[in-house]
């Protein structure tokens, strides 16, 4: 779960970063409130999940409240890179000295943490890794270790920090470690981290991405929720207790275990080619246990999509048997009756795969079509949902 700048700053906050007063506002009164309250010039900034909010006209600097409510509302409503403006921020400002940037990250392909760190923040970090790469540090961190006070010197020497300012900086990248271990997240990044006139290191923006995989043990993440720009299938799903995702297709798709149903919506997106660019419509892992309920709700979430035209369930019978499998794909059409209406494409594979086939094919249900292959039935998936159209 990607965070809003204000979020960002009040984790940050908590866990005693150095940061700024920030309020946050939805109306062009509450941002002269706000100014009003935090006092001097302030920043008024968009909060949306993108970059370049600058450029587009979304940070604006104002010296009085009556400026604040201005720019709030020359800000709110506005379009940045196909993101709404509901929110702003309403920020103390600072008398910048220098700008600095420090991120820490998952790698995932080295199965370590990553830390980023750069003298020549406030740009695009990823302009300046491709223009000048050596002004950006690369220091790997072990998981076990973290960034301690070693590790922290380690990332301002290899970035080049002056004597007079790394001691601080480091000081503020281990508070940022801290952010990032506690909050189970995946990414922490500040741009810019600054060196204010009076000497002060302070984080003037953030960006937190939190693991969804550790929401069990943070039960406040929930409220950093955008509930507003979460697609209501993709809630209902994860009210179900259901791994889905909403693609812009017209194949549903159905699989069992993230690597099947990835490999799934690959093979749909070629076979779709032959017949007009057919594309996957979701993902959607119902993992190890198709009892009749889970394949219910996961068929109710897809046909209620009115862009899916078709289904394609396909299911590897492992720990949950084929059969198992097919009498809940029975049970779940029962489950709902006349609010099935769009084909599906049923392929079984594995653990009583003959006995699952012999289910399906005894129930004779007119919605379902049986395959022997994943490519024939992605192929058939993609056909129907082609002819849906036509």
């Amino acid at each position: 779960m990607d965070l809003f700048e204000y979020q960002a700053r009040d984790l940050f906050e908590a866990h005693g970063v150095p940061v700024l007063a920030g309020i946050v506002a939805e109306t062009p009164a509450e941002a002269r409130a706000a100014a009003e309250r935090i006092g001097g010039t302030v920043v008024v900034k968009a909060q949306v999940k993108t970059g370049g909010r600058g450029k587009a006209g979304g940070v604006k600097l104002a010296h009085s409240p009556e400026e604040a409510e201005a720019a709030a509302a020359a800000i709110l409503g506005m379009d940045i890179k196909g993101h709404p403006v509901q929110r702003v921020m309403v920020a103390q400002g600072a008398r910048i000295a220098e700008e600095y940037y420090f991120s820490v990250l998952l790698d995932r392909a080295e199965r370590r943490y990553l830390a980023m760190c750069s003298v020549e923040g406030g740009m695009e970090i990823e302009q300046l890794a491709v223009e000048r790469p050596d002004a950006l540090a690369k220091v790997a961190v072990d998981p076990l270790v973290g960034i301690d006070a070693a590790k922290a010197a380690e990332i301002v020497a290899a970035a080049g920090f002056a004597p007079d300012v790394a001691a601080d900086v480091a000081a503020a990248i281990q508070k940022l470690w801290g952010v990032y271990l506690a909050e189970d997240a995946t990414l922490v990044e500040v741009n810019p981290l600054v060196r204010t006139e009076d000497g002060a290191i302070v984080a003037l923006d953030g960006k937190v991405t939190l693991d969804d995989n550790a929401a069990f043990r943070h039960p406040g993440h929930a409220e950093l929720a955008d509930v507003a720009a979460t697609d209501p299938l993709e809630a209902r799903a994860k009210a179900a207790g259901l791994n889905y995702v909403k693609l812009d297709g017209e194949v549903g798709v159905i699989g069992n275990g993230a690597g099947l149903v990835m490999s799934t919506l690959d093979v749909v997106a070629l076979a779709g080619e032959a017949f007009g660019g057919v594309k996957p419509a979701n993902f959607l892992d119902i993992g190890g246990g198709a009892s009749a309920e889970v394949m219910a709700a996961g068929l109710d979430i897809i046909l209620s999509d009115p862009q899916v035209r078709a289904v394609f369930v396909n299911v590897f019978g492992g720990i949950t048997a084929c059969d198992a499998v097919a009498t809940g794909i029975v049970h779940a059409l029962e489950i709902l009756g006349d609010h099935a209406t769009k084909p599906l494409v049923v392929r079984l594979d594995g653990n009583n795969v003959l006995a699952g086939r012999r289910i399906l094919i005894e129930a004779a249900h007119p919605l379902v079509t049986l395959a022997d292959t994943m490519d024939g039935g992605a192929a058939a998936a993609a056909e129907l949902a082609h002819l849906a159209a036509v």
